[in-house]
């Protein structure tokens, strides 16, 4: 299959070989002609597995059409839960909009930052990818109308529900017009996702390609350390002095844990850098940018972030602390072993810790051996 059978124009298939795409995956083959001809889609599939192009790529298409937007009144309005997944998705948007006759305007917009240039953005706006935080922000001060909204895409929709965002969805949702297209996708199909999905599309098309998780988790070679709390710290910088993996991306439980393992890191000549919610988002986008440049050996990050980053051919994920949910821990490994490329991820699992990780291997039908860390010569490290 490829993208010249799934009805994109000429330009957009010669956008997508110029930029490597090959050919499309399955989520794209099913959701691109069915976005194509303005159905309704809850597409559920791994992260990492093409969702953003397979609704991107289709909304451009069915905008060239439409007359010249109302100012201030997206046509299109794409809401994410993340700042770094809403920066990646625009990037998608401009990228291949370049390659249609008809210019579409994008704006992108997050908390953490000044509110005042996106107010003034929202002038000719036609796509709007947003958080549900900030976009209400722009709502209330009258910088931007939901009445002309056409398209509706929710992005990552069970991580938006489970962090809460329920009460600022159901705002969102009730300022927009009933009559539109909407495009949910997310990992997993959970009863929160199964509730909003009956609430804004009673029967849409389901493209559920969760059963081929399997098959990309087979890419992720996972091994795990029982390992006392104390000595992480000296496993991680073990495993990072071996020179086996040229960047690794470490997850934490909480903000400040990942501050600390970085500071330990750096201490130790290692060059590191922490990411999370309560970093200010230049911070935030100086440590992504710098890791995925390579001049990061280490960047630790939080949940909240798991589905937030997109690093093509990243070699090893750390577990430093396990999830607290078991889909958080599929999110994580998941950074890894991408575009059909291989790679590692490692779990360290504290004593008080193991018969939640056994929980984890249970839910996702997983099995691994636990290696004792004291096997290894720590020393020095």
């Amino acid at each position: 299959m490829t993208f010249s059978k799934l009805g994109l124009p000429n330009t957009l298939n010669e956008a997508l070989a110029d930029h490597g795409y090959q050919k499309p995956y399955p989520i794209q083959v099913e959701a691109i002609p069915a976005i194509l001809k303005k159905k309704d889609i809850l597409g559920i599939a791994k992260t990492g597995s093409g969702k953003t192009a397979s609704f991107v790529l289709p909304i451009l298409v069915n905008l060239q059409g439409n007359s010249a937007p109302k100012n201030r009144q997206p046509q299109a309005l794409i809401v994410v839960p993340t700042r770094e997944l809403a920066v990646q998705v625009g990037a998608v948007f401009q990228l291949f909009s370049k390659a249609l006759p008809n210019y579409i305007k994008t704006v992108t917009v997050y908390g953490g930052v000044s509110i005042n240039p996106q107010m003034m953005g929202m002038n000719g706006v036609q796509v709007l990818i947003a958080t549900p935080g900030r976009l209400l922000d722009l709502v209330d001060s009258k910088a931007v109308q939901l009445s002309a909204v056409q398209m509706l895409v929710l992005d990552e929709a069970d991580k938006m529900l489970n962090l809460g965002f329920k009460e600022e969805m159901n705002r969102i949702l009730s300022m927009l017009p009933k009559q539109r297209q909407n495009l949910l996708f997310s990992a997993t199909l959970s009863p929160d996702l199964e509730g909003l999905r009956a609430i804004i599309m009673p029967d849409p098309l389901i493209i559920n390609l969760s059963a081929e998780e399997k098959v990309a988790i087979d890419l992720i070679e996972q091994t795990s350390y029982l390992v006392p709390e104390e000595s992480k710290g000296p496993l991680l910088r073990y495993l990072v002095n071996s020179n086996a993996y040229p960047q690794i991306l470490v997850f934490t439980a909480s903000g400040y844990k990942a501050d600390n393992v970085a500071n330990k890191l750096r201490k130790n000549g290692i060059t590191a850098s922490a990411i999370h919610g309560k970093k200010s988002q230049s911070a935030r986008n100086k440590a992504l940018q710098q890791f995925k440049e390579g001049e990061l050996t280490v960047l630790v990050a939080t949940d909240l972030l798991s589905r937030g980053i997109d690093i093509a051919f990243l070699p090893c994920v750390i577990n430093y602390e396990l999830p607290r949910s078991p889909k958080d821990y599929i999110h994580r490994i998941g950074r890894t072993g991408r575009a059909e490329n291989k790679g590692v991820a490692i779990s360290f699992v504290s004593p008080d810790q193991l018969k939640h990780f056994k929980m984890i291997l249970k839910k996702h039908k997983l099995w691994m051996e636990l290696i004792d860390s004291t096997i290894l010569d720590l020393q020095g490290h």
